[in-house]
């Protein structure tokens, strides 16, 4: 059986963003119809919507801790404190790993402006840097669970 890792970096190369990737590998631990993490994960790629904030990978695989961890309300703190502290414990990892939890810092251009984003596009990066990024992601996260 291929490794989630694979298939998340497969799908990004498929054309699914790096959120949706990672997050749609892990939809049936979350007890979640793939559609569903899809859709929640689409705004979360180009790290944020390509404004350079946190990677996609990243938020991808920090929606799946609190999809299968989460609280759903006020009262449920040991929850919360639990989801809290996987996803501490998932971005230590991966900055460990890549360095940054930003796109802006894991490709080194801000795809929040249009200089950025067209230097991104230009060299690449997307289809270069970023397969491993949700490589690692998936990876982590399944070392996690």
């Amino acid at each position: 059986m291929e490794k989630r890792s694979e298939e998340a970096a497969a799908r990004f190369m498929a054309g699914y963003n790096c959120a949706q990737a990672v997050s749609s590998v892990f939809a049936r631990d979350a007890g979640v119809p793939e559609e569903v993490v899809l859709r929640a994960a689409t705004g979360f790629g180009g790290g944020m919507g390509h404004t350079g904030g946190a990677c996609g990978a990243v938020s991808g695989a920090v929606l799946v801790i609190g999809l299968i961890f989460g609280s759903t309300g006020p009262d449920e703190k040991e929850a919360k404190d639990r989801t809290y502290a996987l996803t501490q414990e998932f971005i230590a990892r991966f900055v460990g790993r890549n360095g940054a939890v930003s796109c802006t810092g894991l490709l080194g251009c801000d795809l929040s402006t249009d200089e950025g984003l067209a230097r991104a596009r230009e060299q690449g990066l997307a289809r270069t840097l970023c397969p491993r990024y949700v490589r690692d992601a998936a990876e982590i996260l399944e070392e996690m669970l």
